[in-house]
């Protein structure tokens, strides 16, 4: 038997050298089922190795089963197939796991696929035909997500070259027409897309991404989206509007804050009740005069995750062209401590009228949502959904597994949730006890108090407490993103280390849905 896999293997190592040494210009990645020591092709993949006259099978009787996360790359079986990588992608019979409340059947393609697009990244190849494996849109979203790399502000490369950034053009490998397949394909390209917007953009040190670039970068990515218009309000328009909890937090910075709002307007019904999406958009959370550790601090140029996925989910749901009406509001700016910064101790007032005693400056993200929640009121509208990668309590909470939903509705929450569990990005319900708006009220100086009196119980569901005194519209969730903003812990392949840039998909997968309603 090993004489045999020597004579068998010889002709193709004798490529995998040749093609070792020279650009592979083009790549086909295909899924295999495994299912103990059975192997069992997808149907593209089968039909490509019925072209290559069983070569491929042949091989993979050889080597053995593919395991899920794993693949198996071969060089040189055509002149028209060069490189094909062969991805596992789990049983065939995987679906809904009610445990991890995942589809499987999705999410193992998503494994699958970024796994062999992993192993490819290496590769100058110009394209990579994917194999849908039954599940077009995850198998888009994860090949989209999985050649993500933020390495725009590098000059050289690791050899010391000068730098080559090749993003291949990814094809669906489509052997037969299948216009609802190319369908699914197309949505998951953009939701990866999105996902992506939203790593670049936490990615984007602050000393290059201050609050003005940051609505330029909104400005320049909705250029040529008609459907989605942009106003900039400057430092003299939020103190127009009495925003002072929002104004607190930008004194300690040299850089002004800026208020961005985007509306897109596509309901059938164009006088629907607008979905209200609020962001923190913190550019960098020093933590004030409440100043942070330094270790890790670096990581505070992602404190606006949450303005970016509203970004992002706006200019997603404006390329699927989906029937909604959106309004987006992001309120921007530094926390820094200075000689101008406010004071712990220091009461303000916001645009509701309520007075806030700010006991902890780095609970700042509360105070600018504080502000623009309220403002989100003026537009009546169905539901607002606010995103903050608010409190560490919630890293403490759900780790990186799951964002942490705050929700006074129940519809909109299963809306969410149904989304996510097709995305394979999770969100899990906390809650919003009157227990813990006590806490919030229980203040020497004001109305309300930043911080809370019951110290370090409870935090992310205080800070959520905080927020509900600002909310009269009886449909809102809070979704503190604090856990999600990292690729930590257990990294998928379709993601790398890094800002992750969730819940962005979810979020368009949400507003997917609720157009169907």
């Amino acid at each position: 038997m090993l004489i045999f896999k020597h004579i068998f293997f010889k002709p193709l190592l004798i490529k995998y050298r040749q093609y070792n040494n020279m650009i592979v210009k083009s790549a086909v990645i295909l899924g295999c089922y495994t299912n103990g020591d059975k192997i069992k092709l997808t149907p593209n993949a089968l039909k490509i190795d019925q072209q290559l006259n069983g070569k491929l099978s042949n091989l993979l009787s050889i080597t053995g089963p593919i395991k899920l996360k794993k693949s198996k790359t071969f060089y040189g079986l055509s002149e028209q197939l060069p490189c094909i990588s062969v991805v596992g992608i789990g049983v065939e019979s995987a679906s809904y796991n009610s445990q991890e409340m995942i589809d499987d059947a999705k999410e193992n393609v998503r494994l699958g696929i970024g796994c062999g697009c992993c192993h490819l990244k290496d590769l100058e190849i110009a394209s990579i035909t994917v194999d849908p494996c039954n599940q077009a849109e995850a198998s888009a979203e994860a090949a989209t997500l999985a050649f993500f790399d933020f390495n725009e502000l590098k000059t050289r490369n690791k050899d010391g070259g000068p730098k080559t950034i090749t993003t291949p053009e990814i094809k669906l490998l489509q052997l037969e027409g299948n216009p609802k397949e190319l369908e699914e394909w197309n949505k998951g390209i953009v939701k990866g897309d999105c996902q992506n917007i939203a790593r670049r953009l936490m990615e984007l040190p602050a000393n290059i991404l201050t609050p003005e670039q940051l609505t330029k970068e909104a400005q320049r990515l909705f250029t040529g989206l008609q459907d989605v218009k942009i106003f900039v309000r400057d430092k003299k328009w939020i103190e127009e509007h009495k925003m002072g909890s929002f104004l607190s937090v930008s004194h300690g910075s040299d850089l002004p804050p800026f208020f961005l709002e985007m509306h897109y307007n596509k309901a059938v019904d164009s006088k629907q009740k607008p979905v209200v999406l609020v962001g923190k958009g913190i550019t960098f959370d020093s933590g004030g005069i409440s100043l942070k550790p330094s270790a890790n601090m670096e990581d505070m140029r992602a404190d606006m995750g949450g303005a970016a996925c509203v970004i992002a989910t706006i200019f997603g749901i404006s390329k699927l062209n989906l029937p909604v009406n959106v309004i987006g509001l992001t309120p921007i700016c530094e926390n820094m401590p200075s000689g101008t910064a406010t004071h712990p101790g220091d009461v303000v007032t916001s645009m509701s009228g309520k007075t806030i005693q700010i006991d902890n400056t780095d609970a700042e993200g509360r105070l600018i949502l504080a502000d623009a929640l309220t403002y989100a009121h003026q537009f009546n509208p169905e539901v607002i959904i606010d995103m903050a990668t608010l409190t560490g309590a919630m890293i403490v909470s759900l780790g990186s597994a799951a964002t942490g939903v705050f929700s006074t509705s129940d519809s909109h929450y299963n809306h969410l949730l149904e989304a996510s569990k097709h995305t394979g990005d999770r969100v899990w319900r906390l809650p919003l006890f009157s227990h813990y708006a006590k806490s919030m009220k229980d203040c020497h100086l004001a109305d309300l108090n930043n911080l809370g009196s019951h110290g370090v119980a409870g935090k992310s569901c205080t800070a959520a407490a905080f927020l509900k005194e600002f909310v009269t519209c009886e449909n809102w969730m809070h979704l503190d993103i604090a856990g999600v903003m990292l690729c930590k812990e257990e990294i998928p392949p379709y993601l790398s280390k890094g800002m992750s840039g969730r819940p962005a998909r979810t979020l368009v997968e949400y507003f997917m849905k609720l157009s169907k309603f």
